[in-house]
């Protein structure tokens, strides 16, 4: 099946329904200051529905259908996107954006069908009984501070006290979700915490790794995007903090980010939801079925990246979601609310990412209407920049539960509240 080139929402709201197929908008952004993490995921997610259309004749017999959107990382454009798509029968969005995804967490709830938002967004969807069709399986932003500041604890003997610790991070809600987890993390372990700003789209940073300069903090994190993470890891490099100390957010950790500084990236740190690189059994499939029939998506030079990678790992997981839903209900051409329902049903394990050419590429875990979150684990790489090569230097890593679970029962709550919604199963 014909993909939709990159549209604008004119051209969508024109296009004409198709025959029964499984549609997946792909809420895009190849524009703008955060294309360098916009294109390769939309690449790896479009690339993924077009090998299950070419090797497998689509997911139970249904072809898979993207509707491409670009948004450029503009939250009203990211709402006039979805607006414009949702009527082509789209079974579930996934904006790659917090600021977009605030905004169309009570429409699709209204609408009925399901956001993922792996790995960002609003982190208190984890608890299914108030958001039930949101979901941000395998790990959320506020595991990520939880799994940094673990690492930092495995890598200094257990203890952080005493010591200080910056953040860094884009002054937007996506940037703001870690600082109360932070907090808390800073609380029970005794470790000082600093919290820097830097504005939209973080070009000019100067002032903030001076401060960091001066206050001289033990580690850096950084919740950044686009053209920020370039920025602040070159500024890193400019006043010589050491690079092993400095750790993002698995948003902070493509190679868009570090190849700009060249050796001055080397051993930069940063998370990873699931593994990265070409050296899976998927990418023979990849390149028989799509590369081999020039039906990559765009201009098919991120294969292989850390955010290419991701766009997979999100195209499988809807995929494996699509699955479910058939067997759940017994139909091949599902609904939206069908979708949902194969969401909350999922279960990943070894033996389907072994199926699908990605052995293990990401945790095991299982989705229930009480945890729409994924089991809160990630890996921590680092770039070797001699070889131009992320590196996983651990094995998953869990989050603290301890502080991260009531922080989800406080802010759904009051979610819940704010919006007459009955929680529940």
């Amino acid at each position: 099946m014909k993909k939709l080139a990159t549209a604008t929402v004119a051209a969508v709201m024109c296009a004409a329904p198709a025959l029964a197929d499984l549609v997946f908008p792909s809420l895009s952004y190849r524009t703008g200051p955060y294309a360098a993490g916009g294109i390769p995921f939309a690449d790896g997610y479009a690339d993924y529905m077009t090998l299950l259309n070419e090797r497998d004749g689509g997911i139970g017999g249904v072809a898979t259908r993207i509707l491409e959107c670009e948004t450029g990382y503009n939250t009203e454009k990211g709402v006039e996107c979805y607006e414009a798509t949702k009527g082509e029968g789209s079974l579930v969005y996934q904006p790659l954006s917090t600021g977009i995804t605030y905004q169309l967490i009570p429409r699709t709830q209204a609408d009925g069908i399901p956001l993922h938002t792996m790995g960002y967004g609003r982190t208190s969807a984890k608890n299914g009984k108030v958001f039930n069709n949101v979901f941000n399986y395998p790990a959320n932003y506020w595991d990520g501070a939880s799994i940094a500041i673990n690492h930092l604890l495995d890598e200094n003997g257990g203890s952080l006290s005493g010591k200080k610790v910056a953040l860094v991070y884009h002054n937007s809600a996506y940037g703001k979700e870690p600082i109360r987890t932070l907090e808390g993390l800073s609380e029970k372990h005794g470790f000082n915490l600093t919290t820097i700003a830097v504005d939209h789209p973080g070009q000019e940073q100067k002032s903030q790794w001076l401060q960091i300069r001066r206050e001289r903090p033990d580690f850096v994190l950084m919740w950044g995007w686009g053209v920020m993470n370039q920025v602040a890891i070159q500024e890193a490099a400019n006043i010589r903090f050491p690079m092993e100390n400095f750790i993002g957010v698995w948003w902070s950790g493509s190679e868009n980010d570090v190849l700009p500084a060249g050796m001055a990236a080397d051993g930069y740190k940063s998370l990873n939801l699931h593994g990265t690189g070409s050296d899976y059994p998927i990418y023979a499939d990849l390149q028989k079925h799509v590369y081999d029939k020039n039906m990559a998506a765009g201009a098919g030079d991120q294969i292989g990246t850390v955010l290419y990678s991701r766009g997979l790992y999100a195209a499988m997981l809807a995929a494996e979601a699509v699955e479910k839903a058939q067997s759940i209900h017994g139909v091949a051409d599902i609904t939206p609310a069908m979708m949902r329902d194969g969401m909350e049903g999922l279960s990943i394990t070894n033996a389907i990412l072994e199926e699908n050419g990605m052995p293990g590429f990401g945790p095991e875990f299982d989705v229930s209407c009480e945890n729409h979150g994924g089991p809160g684990v990630g890996f921590v790489q680092q770039w070797n920049a001699g070889a131009k090569k992320w590196n996983l230097i651990t094995d998953l890593i869990e989050s603290d539960k301890d502080v991260i679970m009531p922080l989800v029962e406080e802010d759904s709550g009051a979610y819940a509240a704010e919006n007459n919604i009955t929680a529940g199963c």
